[in-house]
């Protein structure tokens, strides 16, 4: 039998690890076409393998507005349309007081996580039609403050406007907008900031995709707005 998502076209960014890959995963487990952006070519490659015959892998800067068009030039050309955008890829950037924030990395932060999610939105939104959804991987961080984090809230914070704007500009094409927004999750992001992350209290990036899975499946003439997911352990 078919999955539920036979015939549908899907995009996760940040496709080749940890939360991205996980949702991109789900999505072909139910018959999704899934592709998967990144920078790292050999990296995406081997993904897109382990994803199956579905996946296909498309390397993008989300930071650089030619390679953004570029990448959805060829997905255009290849299938002509998407059904599911997944704006997953972002980095947290190295931990530090205001004071101390280095500028270069301040840029880095904000052209990835907020330039890099309007960028590949807004050439996206041309393929989206009723019933689209799209999926924006947000964090916890775009309604909490972690002291130290300052450049990744302030990109999170971003985001999380830039995800209700959407919504309301979008809804009168009958496409879906929802806002993920997980608590800490074990993946290698952790690598950048903080070493010692007690992983074993932190949920699994399958647990995630799940409840991605579950809103992009709701029944036609609903939506899941948001996704707020914390571990049950509370904060770490």
């Amino acid at each position: 039998m078919a999955g539920a998502l036979s015939g549908k076209v899907a995009l996760v960014t940040g496709g080749n690890r940890g939360i991205g890959f996980a949702i991109a995963k789900a999505l072909a487990g139910q018959d999704a076409t899934v592709i998967i952006t990144g920078r790292d070519a050999q990296k995406l490659k081997a993904a897109a393998d382990d994803l199956g015959r579905t996946a296909r892998a498309a390397e993008c800067d989300m930071r650089d507005e030619t390679s953004v068009a570029q990448a959805f030039a060829g997905i255009k050309q290849e299938f002509g349309k998407l059904d599911i955008l997944v704006n997953n890829a972002g980095i947290a950037g190295p931990a530090g007081k205001i004071e101390n924030l280095n500028y270069a990395d301040w840029r880095d932060v904000l052209d990835t996580n907020l330039t890099g999610l309007f960028l590949v939105t807004r050439a996206a939104l041309p393929l989206l039609a009723a019933g689209a959804t799209v999926v924006n991987n947000i964090s916890i961080a775009a309604k909490t403050v972690f002291p130290g984090m300052a450049a990744y809230n302030a990109s999170k914070y971003g985001a999380l406007g830039f995800t209700d704007s959407l919504r309301e500009e979008v809804r009168p094409r009958g496409i879906r907008v929802i806002s993920l927004m997980p608590g800490a999750v074990d993946t290698d992001i952790w690598q950048q900031f903080w070493l010692q992350a007690p992983r074993k209290k932190m949920m699994s990036p399958e647990s995630i995709a799940q409840a991605v899975l579950t809103a992009i499946l709701m029944p036609e003439g609903t939506a899941m707005q948001e996704i707020a997911i914390v571990p049950t352990s509370g904060k770490l």
